[in-house]
């Protein structure tokens, strides 16, 4: 594998696993907790800043020599405003209902910090390529944070997942997990958003540290057994000592 192909896949799990936009960099922190009442309507979200993503950070990294520092962040959010407002005018025309659903976040994708961070972060200063990457491993790493949010609060909401409410499907679709007296409503509601993300982010630093203090333990054991290992070889090499220096004594006797 060349070199060029690990940086790429380097690039690209970064976004998803350990630069992930909203679990690590905690960013996005508005369509997190507003968009993620249903897995459906988080999937679309997520959907339309990958597409936003991709063609900001494509055209910056095209432009990234020819525009002027003095007036790049300008510059960037004119570009990414005008993805925003062709996508807006797509979803509008071809999904209404998720139009409807996501309202004004769907203009607020112009202002969101994850796409002018990668804009200014990585594609200014990388080429279309990797740019692309970028792009796809930050928008797909934001997308999968914001449906584990939205399956948790509308599971837990509503005790059941729906499909086609949002997406032109031929109907709506139900799976019922469990009846709706026993749902806690809150988690549907605005508080609900970020007493999810905190009990997500509690579980991801319980289990990271549960990992790392696993891997101290493992480390402290082989470093004990290195030492008993070694205790024995000095143990062996001084009985052999021993017994080369009494060999002599023996036949002088």
């Amino acid at each position: 594998m060349s070199k060029e192909k690990v940086s790429y896949k380097k690039t690209f799990l970064a976004g998803i696993i350990t630069e992930n936009p909203v679990f690590v960099s905690l960013l996005g922190m508005c369509p997190t907790l507003a968009t993620t009442k249903s897995v459906e309507a988080a999937f679309g979200m997520g959907l339309l800043v990958i597409l936003t993503l991709l063609g900001s950070n494509l055209l910056i990294s095209l432009l990234r020599k020819i525009i002027p520092s003095e007036v790049k962040i300008p510059c960037y959010i004119i570009i990414i405003a005008t993805f925003v407002t062709i996508i807006k005018m797509l979803t509008q025309a071809f999904i209404p209902a998720l139009y409807d659903s996501l309202g004004v976040f769907i203009s607020l994708i112009v202002v969101n910090c994850i796409i002018l961070g990668r804009a200014e972060a990585f594609a200014s200063k990388n080429g279309p390529v990797a740019s692309i990457v970028d792009a796809l491993g930050s928008g797909i790493g934001f997308t999968m944070a914001i449906c584990i949010i939205a399956f948790f609060r509308e599971l837990i909401g509503t005790g059941a997942l729906s499909i086609g409410v949002y997406f032109p499907l031929n109907k709506a679709y139900f799976l019922h997990i469990f009846p709706e007296k026993y749902a806690i409503s809150l988690f549907v509601q605005s508080a609900g958003g970020f007493l999810t993300l905190g009990l997500v982010l509690a579980f991801m630093a319980w289990f990271k540290n549960r990992k790392e203090a696993k891997k101290a333990l493992e480390e402290k054991a082989r470093i004990e057994k290195l030492k008993a290992q070694k205790a024995l070889e000095l143990a062996e090499k001084k009985k052999m000592e021993a017994l080369n220096k009494a060999e002599p004594a023996k036949e002088a006797i």
